[in-house]
């Protein structure tokens, strides 16, 4: 894979096992060449609740995108729900070492590494330290400061922080899937590479991540993330309450929501009838997609409104600048973008990922991921190890432990 320069993503959702497959090209664009998308069985709320499912279920999806490459799949970036991480702000100083004060990529990792510094309970990790700018000598503002020069070298950051039960299992099913884990990445961070505008993030933006299991909120202003909050609840939710109201199989009730469902019962007025099979082995009946609707309005408006109800919690009282912004499997459904709207009192978008075979806002993980890693191994020409959301030695560990637990 190194040789064709992939990079692959691998999203484990709750309802579904998404990897993509991209291309970088010279000019540093990216070619999507590879889909594989299996049903996830193995999850619940975003959690691993049966590990042999869960390998099932990435061992398809990978075959599915091998036949699609033509080449076979080794190893892969994988995406960590916002339920499993907590954020802390911390602050790292140093003295800038050289002796003409020109402060180098050395530098810069030392003042994150001094960032790393924190207490934490024994069932969390330190996973990942993200700057969000670096003060050289009292200015700050500045993203980049190689090159600068300086006499003290200070960094606000975010520490990323992890459940190590979580990361251990997550570890383990991917390895005993057959693949090696290239690192893991924040799925809000990922959505945001392929949803967010630069300026949406700068001006201050909510984005709304509704899976199948779990409902993701962040918060982006002045250019970084500022807030996350993950909800134990997303799209099946909604399928659960279709087949309890219509009385219908949840496979039956999957389809018709996706095929069929609608968020306002105002846009329901095409009079569509649609035949939808008993759960008791009865003949099939005919169901108005307003029926329908009338049953998807109450949740998906319960759903945003617990949204709602988390920013508030997070201090964020006022409508974002820039909106709010839709992304996962259910903002597909018709409406959805007027509820938000309503509920929210600002205005609202579905995000897309911009590639062909990929324009759905179901692969915006796997999309982001892989242009998150692009973006975050790449810059101004120089490798930044430190942007690396799982630290190798943190994956030596992980390891280890299993080493230890079966040897």
């Amino acid at each position: 894979m190194a040789k064709r320069n992939l990079i692959c993503g691998l999203d484990i959702g709750t309802s579904h096992v998404r990897i993509i497959v991209g291309e970088i090209n010279i000019d540093g664009s990216i070619n999507i060449i590879g889909v594989g998308t299996s049903p996830s069985e193995g999850l619940k709320k975003g959690v691993i609740v049966d590990l042999d499912k869960t390998v099932e279920s990435i061992v398809r999806a990978v075959e599915e995108a091998e036949r699609m490459v033509g080449t076979g799949i080794s190893s892969a970036y994988a995406g960590i729900v916002g339920s499993q991480v907590g954020l802390v702000d911390n602050r790292g100083v140093v003295a800038v070492a050289g002796e003409d004060k020109e402060i180098t990529e050395e530098d810069v990792e030392r003042v994150l590494q001094a960032a790393r510094v924190i207490a934490l309970p024994p069932d969390r990790e330190i996973i990942d330290v993200l700057p969000r700018e670096f003060i050289v000598d009292g200015y700050d503002g500045i993203r980049d400061p190689v090159g600068m020069v300086g006499v003290r070298l200070e960094v606000d950051a975010m520490i990323i922080t992890g459940m190590v039960t979580s990361i251990r299992n997550l570890v383990r099913c991917i390895n005993r899937a057959g693949l090696e884990i290239d690192g893991l990445v924040l799925n809000t961070l990922a959505n945001a590479e392929v949803a967010l505008s630069r300026d949406e993030k700068e001006l201050g933006v909510v984005m709304i991540d509704i899976g199948g299991g779990t409902t993701e909120v962040s918060v982006f202003q002045n250019g970084y993330l500022k807030n996350i909050a993950a909800i134990p609840v997303g799209g099946d939710y909604i399928t659960s309450d279709i087949a309890v109201g219509l009385r219908t199989p949840i496979h039956v009730a999957e389809k018709f929501k996706t095929e069929h469902g609608v968020a306002l019962p105002s846009l329901a007025t095409d009079g569509t009838v649609v035949e939808l099979q008993h759960i008791a082995g009865k003949e099939a009946r005919k169901v108005m997609t307003k029926d329908l609707a009338m049953i998807i309005e109450p949740r998906l408006t319960e759903m945003l409104q617990m949204a709602a109800h988390e920013l508030k919690k997070l201090g964020y009282t006022e409508s974002p600048p820039a909106g709010v912004v839709l992304t996962g499997g259910v903002s597909l459904l018709r409406g959805a973008v007027e509820l938000t709207e309503q509920i929210f009192d600002s205005s609202a978008r579905v995000a897309l990922p911009g590639y062909v075979g990929v324009k759905s806002p179901i692969y915006s993980t796997g999309v982001g991921i892989i242009h998150y890693i692009q973006h975050t191994h790449s810059f101004n020409g120089r490798e930044r190890r430190s942007t690396r959301l799982v630290l190798p030695d943190f994956f030596q560990r992980v390891k280890s432990w299993f080493t230890e637990m079966f040897d």
